[in-house]
């Protein structure tokens, strides 16, 4: 079967992946997390499409319990040598989002960074994260996540964004194109994973609109849904979301 393009952008990069602009907000998106479970450390945290570990690694440092599930083997890979070199004990598996194995057992889901969500090939299988992640949590749990912003593409260039967000050695794009009828971008990606090798790849990913995001959590059952826009590394239940941020930042409680 033919992989997916986010299965082939993360088969070999993991150290490059480390050095995108848009992951060096770990330490305030986690002091944001610490507040919205109260700095609670007896809360067993779930993080959905963890990557190389670096939420979860800064959590586990401050004293919480955390799994971590990754698609990707390599980010897991990386995640496990970071953990080890802090000497940080952390559940990482490789597990598929869609499929996850776990029934009310985490008092907190996080899924940052789109973490799955978003990229996959259609709108079902989006819904199926939420819904396997909803499954994991206990009654009364919280979600925290990232998604974008369906409301950004409608007011500015996805293209100029990434460009002017983008320092070298990152991922390049280009060949923008919004979907309005699917609210899917397309573009190409080019990147240099972690042996040098160059790959060009052909993505897409869906934005959702607030009201999307809250008939879907509804649907699920969750009783409270807010949503704030995402600033990087500065989340804050202040922000208002408008067509200015790229991502919103969804919590939601059972």
């Amino acid at each position: 079967m033919k992989k997916q393009w986010y299965e082939s952008l993360f088969e070999n990069y993991a150290l490059k992946y480390d050095n995108e602009n848009f992951t060096q907000g770990t330490v305030g998106e986690c002091d944001f997390i610490e507040k919205e479970i109260n700095f609670d450390k007896s809360l067993k945290i779930l993080d959905v499409g963890c990557g190389t570990g670096r939420h979860a690694i800064e959590l586990s440092k401050r004293g919480y319990t955390i799994t971590g599930i990754d698609l990707s083997e390599a980010q897991l890979t990386r995640a496990k040598q970071k953990a080890e070199s802090f000497n940080l004990k952390i559940d990482f598996q490789q597990q598929d989002a869609r499929y996850l194995p776990f029934n009310n057992e985490f008092d907190v889901a996080i899924m940052l960074c789109e973490g799955g969500f978003s990229l996959m090939e259609t709108d079902e299988m989006n819904y199926e994260i939420l819904n396997c992640v909803t499954k994991s949590l206990k009654e009364n749990g919280k979600f925290i996540f990232t998604t974008l912003n369906g409301l950004f593409p409608l007011y500015h260039s996805v293209e100029k964004f990434c460009a002017a967000n983008i320092k070298e050695g990152n991922a390049s794009y280009r060949s923008n194109r919004f979907d309005l009828m699917k609210f899917r971008h397309y573009d190409v990606i080019e990147i240099e994973d972690d042996s040098g090798n160059k790959k060009t790849l052909e993505c897409n990913e869906r934005y959702y609109v607030p009201s999307e995001i809250n008939w879907l959590l509804k649907s699920l059952g969750y009783k409270e849904i807010s949503i704030f826009g995402a600033k990087l590394g500065a989340f804050s239940r202040n922000d208002e979301l408008t067509t200015e941020d790229f991502e919103m930042l969804v919590i939601a409680e059972k």
